[in-house]
């Protein structure tokens, strides 16, 4: 099933009639056909990695978690360590948080962050604007990941971004950043790498960061185009009509190497990597990790999905 769903994917992306194909401007400069000619041969050399970190990726997703009960008092030493950092942005995987301390996961992680931090830092996200284009800040939930959703109730404020808005808890606040271009550097996506703010991801399967979406838009990778997005915000008893700047990809192709990336920046020492019976703790720096990233990505643009 994933096969066929991959060759569909591979399908699209060289379809002749394609709407990527037909939005293209029927002059085009000798330069920029030549341009995009390279792009085509460089993008048919790396199908063959791309669609195999995907479907590698897929295959790991469906092994049961290996996840079990883990020492309550192990896992506080480790969240200590970074209890210096007065912000923290978190991707949350209540089920092993479930497994590995039992009784209620989402009230339990969320004291023991509330603990070492000044502000947590969520995702809001909230995919569904691409097709209805209404995008309610104080009704419309979160959409991806159950402790988003507890949170949403929870949270103090919220960045008007239809997408990818933002949940916190605290004083930190993206008061000087654009919300209309979400993965810009004036956004707030380039704020967190500004200010180096820490991403820590609990009971994930893999790697799991927004920041690398910043850095495919920063890089400017072949495979990601920032398309503009119509539809309508519902805020503060006022709807406005927005455009909104994002990022489009084929995601069946250009999968970020999540295990592969994890591998390569705890072994660069920019990542740490802890497994407390299965739990996954995740702890990178945005800022660093955009360091680190950018001159890999410039001398092979396919660098996160291979």
């Amino acid at each position: 099933m994933y096969a066929h769903t991959l060759a569909k994917a591979f399908a699209f992306e060289h379809r002749p009639g394609s709407d990527r194909c037909r939005s293209r401007p029927a002059a085009v400069s000798h330069r920029r056909e030549a341009s995009m000619i390279s792009l085509s041969r460089r993008t048919v050399t790396h199908l063959p990695e791309t669609a195999w970190t995907s479907a590698k990726h897929f295959l790991e997703k469906q092994r049961p978690t290996r996840c079990g009960p883990t020492s309550e008092a192990v896992f506080d030493a480790v969240l200590k360590q970074y209890d210096k950092e007065s912000v923290v942005f978190v991707h949350i995987g209540l089920s092993d948080i479930k497994t590995a301390l039992g009784e209620d996961p989402y009230e339990t992680i969320l004291e023991k962050l509330r603990s070492s931090f000044e502000t947590i830092l969520v995702p809001g996200f909230t995919k569904s604007f691409r097709t209805t284009g209404v995008f309610d800040l104080e009704t419309t939930a979160p959409e991806l990941g159950a402790f988003s959703g507890l949170f949403f109730e929870d949270a103090e404020f919220r960045t008007p971004d239809p997408l990818h808005s933002i949940l916190g808890e605290g004083p930190y606040r993206f008061e000087d950043c654009t919300v209309r271009d979400t993965f810009s550097p004036e956004g707030c996506y380039g704020q967190l790498s500004r200010d180096n703010v820490l991403c820590l991801n609990i009971g994930t399967p893999w790697f799991v960061s927004t920041q690398l979406h910043y850095i495919e838009r920063i890089c400017n990778v072949p495979y990601v185009e920032t398309v503009e997005i119509d539809g309508e915000l519902r805020a503060n008893g006022t709807t406005t009509q927005i455009t909104q700047r994002n990022y489009d990809k084929n995601n069946y192709l250009y999968f970020w190497n999540r295990l592969g990336l994890r591998d390569t920046l705890v072994a660069n020492g920019v990542m740490d990597h802890y497994t407390l019976d299965g739990l996954n703790m995740l702890a990178v720096r945005a800022g660093e990790i955009q360091e680190f990233l950018i001159p890999r990505i410039e001398a092979d643009p396919y660098y996160l999905v291979t």
